[in-house]
């Protein structure tokens, strides 16, 4: 893996004046902190041209592999961790062979490589967090053998609260270093049990996000398609394919549009029970057909497009007007299409939304408790309505589910159309009879 790989204009500044400053190496050996023979090798290559350092671990590369890992296990002032970070980076950069130099220190300690670069990403300085990540994530995703649970978790940890946090150079360098460990299959799990990431991806995306960002964070949310589990959950936790569907519309590069489509067909192979119907209400269908009349460069996308178009419109025509609606329901985005006003179709499916257990009813009433969305509150208060109004025992299972109570409280909403509907459905409630049988 090329180091480059995971790049930051601040780490290759920061890392450009640190070649240059001084180090009390010497100190550390009076102090007994290095020993001397530590203090030799490390002068050999500390602030020396790049030729030269090239020129000794040709030579001796694993004897400075350990010598790194070693002092960065036992030296905890910031410069000098900055310092060893930087000479490990060095030698890595251009030189993927060497990868396996530091993978196999582990034979002379089981700390090394992975426990002194972890520690460190609990230092304040954000260049030794930042550095040490970049490393780890060119070991860990080289690593042959299964990784250790504890290597995958405490990194993991770390960079869920650099993508979710306020530092764009943690931002950065975090979602790059997810783009590289997601290939393998224990990350992506390990992932999954992190909300935090998935959550700050989404984030990311809702800021609009420069063209290169929206690419790496889609990049790998494709990555996270390819496990069944988590395509079958990732739109019911994250709300991910309309937010998707926003930024390939927007969308002026051609690779984040393949991205998205790729990560799209994977969502319909891998579980299209739990994404078409999203997709069918997030309006996929007229957007797919408008991608398969343009020219790409890349043949994968006309290949995707014409899947996502085929699986699409076959699932659109074998739809009734209650699936439509449930699909709806099921994606959390009521918006005002025809069927919520429809009189004809309240009067012959509102006793349906009562199958299985009243299933469909509590997804409505569940919408009513959870959504912040005005249009999803105004759009669900009046089919409270419409149900209690075309259902002679309606009001029952309303009250028991909590409803009533919630769309009382929307009567004194922000939202002047959420105040208004749940006031005409708060009428409904009032108005009809209790039938109890």
């Amino acid at each position: 893996m090329a180091l480059s790989l995971v790049s930051n204009t601040f780490l290759e500044e920061s890392s450009s004046k640190i070649r240059s400053k001084p180090v009390p190496w010497e100190g550390y050996q009076r102090a007994g902190l290095i020993t001397s023979e530590e203090l030799t090798l490390i002068k050999r290559v500390d602030r020396q041209p790049k030729a030269k350092i090239e020129s000794v671990l040709l030579s001796e590369g694993s004897t400075y592999t350990l010598l790194y890992l070693n002092l960065l296990k036992k030296l905890q002032r910031v410069d000098t961790m900055q310092c060893l970070l930087v000479l490990v980076a060095d030698a890595l950069a251009d030189h993927e062979e060497r990868i396996q130099l530091f993978i196999r220190a582990s034979e002379s300690d089981p700390d090394l490589p992975f426990v002194p670069l972890l520690r460190i990403l609990d230092t304040q300085d954000e260049f030794v967090q930042l550095k040490a990540a970049q490393i780890l994530t060119i070991l860990l995703s080289a690593q042959a053998t299964p990784l250790q649970s504890h290597q995958i978790s405490s990194f993991l940890t770390t960079l869920s609260s650099s993508v979710q946090g306020q530092s764009s150079n943690k931002r950065d360098v975090a979602v790059q270093c997810l783009e590289s460990l997601l290939s393998r299959p224990e990350f992506r799990q390990a992932v999954w049990e992190i909300p935090g990431v998935i959550s700050g991806f989404v984030d990311i995306l809702k800021q609009n996000p420069g063209p290169q960002m929206s690419y790496q964070v889609a990049f790998c949310l494709w990555l996270l398609s390819f496990e069944q589990n988590i395509s079958e959950q990732i739109n019911k936790q994250y709300d991910v394919i309309p937010k998707l569907i926003d930024v390939a519309q927007g969308a002026v590069k051609e690779k984040v549009i393949r991205v998205i489509v790729a990560t799209f067909r994977n969502l319909v192979v891998k579980a299209p029970a739990a994404n078409l119907p999203a997709m069918l209400v997030c309006q996929l269908l007229p957007f797919i057909k408008n991608l398969a009349t343009r020219k790409w460069s890349d043949e994968d996308i006309l290949e995707d497009v014409r899947f996502l178009k085929d699986e699409l419109n076959t699932r659109f025509q074998s739809l009734t007007t209650y699936d439509e609606y449930t699909s709806e329901l099921s994606s959390g985005h009521l918006s005002w299409t025809p069927v919520h006003e429809s009189e004809d179709f309240w009067k012959e499916n509102a006793a349906r939304l009562n199958d299985k257990n009243f299933e469909q009813l509590k997804i409505l009433v569940n919408l009513l408790k959870e959504s912040s969305d005005v249009t999803v509150l105004a759009v669900a208060a009046h089919d409270i309505g419409q149900y209690v109004k075309h259902y002679e025992r309606g009001k029952i299972p309303i009250t028991d589910l909590g409803g009533k109570a919630r769309v009382m409280e929307l009567m004194s909403h922000p939202n002047s159309d959420v105040r208004y509907r749940a006031l005409l459905s708060v009428q409904q409630l009032v108005s009809q009879p209790w039938v109890t049988a």
